[in-house]
């Protein structure tokens, strides 16, 4: 086998990307949140970009919305119409491209440079921030290290800790942990009967109820042991036999509990149907996951990037951008100034004009995406009347790529331009990507979205018998009988999508 190298010649043309367009599609995907949080950094770091203060005279926009300016401004062409014209002339190689390229910073983020004596932003809010909240552990071992227990059982207790999951369960074998501790201060290890002990002793004095259960039938046994004692029942007679039901059904019928089964279990346990539903209405009271008590999520508040409102004076609906909040954004006239004197030294001047490039790109992005996103939404209030009038059963197919012709932009554009916005709407704050649906005909020649048909299909089911719940067979015909006709393995899909149980466990005994 013989090794040689060569050198060869290949002429051709590549078209790629540039990071400054890869950016504009960046603050194009941007939620509201996202971009004003982009523009707060900007402003931190650019001396050149500053921001209108109420009241003071707005940046005067030229023709094409362009803020004019005193300085260089880079770019002749707006990043977002390279993109557009890339993507028609190569729509895979632009697919490929973006999907294989991740959202870098910027390339050239110039340090700022601000005057002696001025706050630091970034310090203050971090000043101002609030102290982080205890993690689940920190919390379970304050209470650990608070417990009458033998002192002996404080290592192994705190080993037992350490390993509990997000839901407070303890996942792994006590051998398994055993086998993996470190010494003590006295070199000893804790051992197998060390942690049967220790466990005993979390799950009797940590709060919440269930914690550092090994399954769920354990974590529901240790929160009824602890409603022994608990107020709220009529008697102590009525206490006890609801306990003892309610004991019953998760030691030995769990399964058959799970699966809506209370016939049989009625059967085997001797129980009737109304004891059972008794028990099952106390289990409903405990938590399969008690851990999440203590360390709460707490969901992100969304804001709405769009709001949609009714003009009743001209009968239709108005798309407005919740952008508001977005600081109006203006370049330093002074720094743009001195990149034209021949005073400053070369070394600053190129310094300058690098942050006032960056400045402009930023106030042109941020200015296309308003416009983009605002003639999109016009398109969607246009199209989706119906929607706005009688809610989600009225929607009507949108395919992306019928926007994008009519706005005579590329389909990604209109993808990057829904992506992660919601929209304020006389029918709540809903996704904007939600307009974009297929759909199909029904009997009568009228198109329907599928997602008009998934709400179809929950209003059916929430106006069913819940004594004699309608199979997916039945459903299909009952959703023929309102002119859609779908097959039963998508009425399956859809339920499934819908968080809708079967027949067998939507029945109430």
């Amino acid at each position: 086998m013989r090794f040689e190298t060569s050198q060869h010649m290949r002429l051709g043309q590549q078209m790629k990307l540039a990071p400054r367009v890869i950016q504009s599609m960046e603050i194009l995907q941007m939620p509201l949140t996202e971009l004003e949080e982009r523009i707060e950094q900007e402003l931190a770091g650019n001396a050149t970009l500053e921001q209108v203060e109420p009241g003071a005279d707005r940046p005067e926009a030229g023709p094409e919305g362009r803020v004019e300016q005193a300085g260089p401004t880079g770019d002749a062409e707006n990043g977002f119409d390279r993109l557009d014209r890339f993507e028609r002339a190569n729509p895979e190689a632009a697919e490929n491209e973006y999907s294989a390229t991740p959202l870098r910073d910027r390339p050239e983020r110039a340090v700022s440079r601000r005057l002696e004596g001025e706050r630091d932003g970034k310090m203050d809010a971090m000043a101002a921030a609030p102290a982080r909240a205890a993690s689940l552990t920190e919390q379970l071992l304050n209470q650990w290290h608070l417990a009458d227990v033998d002192e002996s059982l404080r290592r192994p207790g705190e080993l037992i800790i350490g390993y509990l999951d997000d839901d407070g369960y303890l996942r792994t074998p006590l051998e398994t942990i055993a086998a993996n501790a470190p010494a003590g201060p006295d070199g000893a290890r804790a051992g197998v009967g060390d942690l049967e002990r220790a466990l005993t002793a979390v799950q009797l004095f940590l709060e919440p109820p269930g914690i550092a259960a090994r399954d769920a039938r354990e974590c529901l046994l240790l929160q009824l042991d602890a409603m022994e004692d608990g107020e709220g029942w009529d008697s102590d007679e009525d206490r006890a036999a609801t306990l003892r039901v309610a004991r019953t059904l998760v030691a030995d019928h769990l399964e058959d509990l799970t699966q809506n089964r209370l016939p049989k279990i009625a059967e085997r346990a001797g129980l009737t149907i109304d004891e059972i539903k008794s028990g099952l209405e106390l289990l409903r009271r405990l938590s399969l996951a008690p851990a999440r008590r203590l360390v709460a999520e707490q969901p992100e508040p969304i804001i709405p990037d769009a709001i949609v409102e009714y003009d009743e004076e001209q009968d239709r609906y108005i798309a407005f951008l919740n952008d508001s909040r977005l600081p109006n954004l203006r370049i330093n006239k002074e720094y743009a100034e001195m990149v034209r004197d021949r005073a400053v030294p070369k070394r600053d001047r190129e310094f300058l004009r690098t942050n006032l490039n960056n400045a402009q790109w930023l106030i042109d992005a941020v200015e296309q995406r308003r416009r983009t996103l605002q003639r999109v939404l016009n398109a969607v209030v246009d199209h989706q009347r119906e929607f706005f009038d009688y809610g989600p059963q009225a929607i009507r197919p949108l395919p992306m790529t019928q926007v994008a012709e009519q706005l005579g932009i590329h389909v990604a554009t209109v993808s990057r331009a829904v992506a992660d916005k919601h929209v304020m709407t006389p029918r709540g704050v809903v996704p904007l990507r939600r307009f974009f649906t297929g759909g199909t005909e029904t009997e009568t020649g009228e198109e329907i979205s599928w997602d008009a048909i998934k709400a179809a299909l929950q209003e059916v089911v929430d106006a069913e018998d819940k004594a004699n719940p309608l199979s997916d067979d039945a459903l299909v015909d009952r959703l023929k009988e309102r002119g859609i006709e779908i097959a039963r393995r998508t009425v399956a899909k859809y339920r499934a999508q819908l968080g809708i149980p079967s027949a067998r466990l939507r029945r109430q005994f």
